[in-house]
C-alpha cells in the first residue's frame, strides 16, 4: 500500500496556553526543539487583539486566536539535526504564506510518533499601529461593547457601573497593531495545499525511495486509512473503520479491473457514503459505529454492478474451452478519432514516413499479460462467490435435529471459501505492486494509455499500407493508359511510318 502523509489542522482558542504546552520541557516528554519566527510577546498581543475584535463584532461561539497544523515525520529524520530540520519546515511555511509562526518538535512516548507542531498567525502586523483619537467622550459597557450615552452605564446612584469606561474627547480609542484575517486559511482548499507543499519538501529529504510520501486524494475513488496511535481510546472502532474501508478499497480495485468506468464509480461512492454520512450526522448526531454500516452497504451496491458486468462479459467469453482471460472488445473502437488523434500529436505521422512505436506502445504486450493475470483473478472471485451464494442457500435450508452433521460441514466449507476470497482479493493489490504500481487504478490508468497508443500505432500502420496500396494501384492505372495510348497512335499511322518509328 502507498504511504499517505499525515499533516492536520486546529483552531487555537486559547494561544498562550497552547504555546506554553508545546514548548515546555516539563510538559512534554520528548521534546527536541522550538524555532520561533518572532518575539514571543508578539503572540500575546495577537491573542489579545483577536479576542477584541471578537467582543468587538459580538461573534457567536469562540475566538479563534490562531491556528495549529501537526506535521507527521518519517521515523529516520530523528537522525537529522532537530533545530535545522525545524527551521526548514517552519521557514518553508513563511515564506510561502508570509505570516508569523511558532514550532516544535516532539516524539510521543513510546518514540514511534516524530512530528511538529507549528503554530501560525491568521493576521500580519501592520507596519505602523493604526489609532484612532476619540472626536468626543465615548461610553463601553462591562462587555465591552460601545454604548451611545452616559445614562447607560450609570447604576441608580447616577453614579458609573463596574467594569464600564469611558474614554474622554481626544484620547485614543483604538490602536490597530494587525490587518484583517487572511481568507486563504478559512478555504476548504488550503489544508489539501499544505499537504502538498509539506509533503513535496518531506521527500526532499527522504533516504529511501520506497518511504516517499503522496498526498490522498478526497476525489479519489478508494478511501483513506485512518492512523492508529498507541494507548487512544477509539482504537478499536478506528481499526473496525479501517477494516470496512480496506474492503470498499478492495471491491474499488474489482470494479477497475471489471471495467467499470471511475465517474461511475465516484457516483457510487459519493451517493451511498458521503452522502449517507451527511444524512446520518443531521439525523442521529455523530455516531462513529454507523459510518461501517453505511460503507458495507455501499460495497454491496458496488459489488452488484460489478456481477452484473461480469455475467454481461462471460455471455461473449467461451470459458468452456478454456479461455484462460478476456480479450478486450474493440468493436467500439473509433478508427476515424485515432487516425485523426495519431496524425495531429503523435506524429505517425504522415504516411511518406514509417510509422515509429511510441514507448507506451512498445509496452502493452508486457502489461497485457499482467492486465490477464488480474482478470482471471477477478474471474475466480466472481466464480467463488456464486459458490459461497449456493453454500449458504443450502446451509439455510439443512434445519432440524438430524443436519447438524450436515451444517457443521457446510460451515467448514463456506469458511474455507471466503478465506479464499479474501486471499485472492488481496492478490490484486500485490500484482500491480510486483510490476511498479502503487494500487489497480494506477495500473489501468497507465494499462489504457498503452493499449490506445497500441491501435494508434496499428492504425497508421494500416493506413501507410493502404496508402501504397493506392499508390501502386494508380501507377498501374497510369501505365496501362500509357501503353494504351500509345498502342492506339500506333494503329492510326501506315505501314512505312510504323517501320520508320520502329527503326
Amino acid at each position: 500500500m502507498p504511504r499517505y502523509s499525515f499533516i492536520q489542522m486546529t483552531k487555537l482558542t486559547n494561544l498562550k496556553g497552547r504555546i506554553n504546552y508545546i514548548s515546555s520541557h516539563a510538559r512534554q516528554e520528548n521534546f527536541y526543539a522550538v524555532y520561533e519566527t518572532t518575539e514571543r510577546k508578539f503572540w500575546g498581543k495577537l491573542a489579545k487583539y483577536n479576542q477584541e475584535e471578537f467582543l468587538k463584532h459580538g461573534t457567536e461561539g469562540k475566538c479563534i486566536e490562531a491556528r495549529e497544523l501537526v506535521i507527521a515525520l518519517p521515523e529516520h529524520f530523528a537522525e537529522y539535526e532537530p533545530e535545522g530540520l525545524l527551521k526548514v519546515f517552519v521557514q518553508h511555511f513563511k515564506q510561502q504564506y508570509g505570516v508569523e509562526c511558532i514550532a516544535a518538535l516532539h516524539h510521543n512516548k513510546a518514540k514511534t510518533n516524530y512530528h511538529i507542531h507549528l503554530i501560525f498567525s491568521e493576521r500580519k502586523p501592520l507596519r505602523k499601529p493604526i489609532e484612532k483619537i476619540a472626536g468626543r467622550n465615548m461610553f463601553y459597557d462591562e462587555t465591552g461593547k460601545h454604548v451611545r450615552t452616559k445614562k447607560e452605564i450609570l447604576d441608580n446612584d447616577g453614579k458609573v457601573r463596574s467594569g464600564c469606561r469611558i474614554i474622554r474627547k481626544g484620547e485614543v480609542y483604538e490602536r490597530k497593531f494587525f490587518g484583517t484575517k487572511e481568507r486563504r486559511f478559512k478555504s476548504e482548499g488550503f489544508l489539501d495545499e499544505v499537504k502538498c507543499s509539506f509533503t513535496e519538501l518531506i521527500n526532499l529529504y527522504v533516504k529511501d525511495d520506497k518511504e516517499r510520501l503522496q498526498v490522498f486524494n478526497k476525489g479519489s475513488v478508494y478511501l483513506p486509512m485512518k492512523k492508529v496511535g498507541k494507548n487512544n481510546p477509539k482504537m478499536g472502532q478506528i481499526e473496525a473503520d479501517n477494516q470496512v474501508r480496506w474492503k470498499w478499497n478492495q471491491t474499488v480495485d474489482r470494479a477497475l479491473i471489471s471495467g467499470i468506468p471511475e465517474t461511475q464509480i465516484r457516483k457510487v461512492k459519493q451517493e451511498k457514503i458521503y452522502y449517507k454520512v451527511r444524512q446520518s450526522v443531521k439525523r442521529h448526531g455523530r455516531k462513529p459505529q454507523l459510518f461501517a454500516v453505511i460503507v458495507l452497504l455501499a460495497i454491496t451496491a458496488l459489488e452488484l454492478l460489478i456481477t452484473r458486468v461480469l455475467e454481461k462479459t462471460l455471455e461473449r467469453i467461451d470459458w468452456n474451452r478454456g479461455r484462460s482471460a478476456i480479450i478486450p472488445d474493440k468493436s467500439g473502437f473509433d478508427q476515424g478519432k485515432v487516425s485523426a488523434d495519431c496524425m495531429t500529436d503523435k506524429g505517425l505521422r504522415t504516411f511518406s514516413e514509417f510509422p515509429v512505436m511510441p514507448v507506451l506502445a512498445a509496452r502493452y504486450p508486457e502489461l497485457t499479460g499482467v492486465y490477464q493475470k488480474l482478470q482471471n483473478e477477478n474471474y475466480q472471485i466472481h466464480i467463488q462467490e456464486n459458490q459461497l451464494v449456493e453454500l449458504e442457500k443450502r446451509l439455510d435450508s439443512a434445519k432440524g435435529l438430524f443436519k447438524g452433521k450436515q451444517r457443521k460441514e457446510l460451515q467448514g466449507e463456506s469458511g474455507k471459501l471466503r478465506t479464499q476470497i479474501d486471499s485472492r482479493k488481496d492478490r490484486l493489490s500485490g500484482i500491480v505492486q510486483e510490476n511498479g504500481y502503487k494500487n489497480v487504478r494506477e495500473f489501468v490508468a497507465a494499462y489504457n494509455d498503452s493499449e490506445n497508443e497500441y491501435y494508434c500505432y496499428t492504425k497508421a500502420l494500416l493506413d501507410r499500407e493502404y496508402q501504397n496500396r493506392a499508390m501502386t494501384d494508380c501507377l498501374k492505372e497510369k501505365m496501362y493508359q500509357k501503353q494504351k495510348e500509345c498502342g492506339t497512335r500506333n494503329q492510326g499511322k501506315s505501314s512505312p511510318a510504323r517501320a520508320r518509328d520502329a527503326r
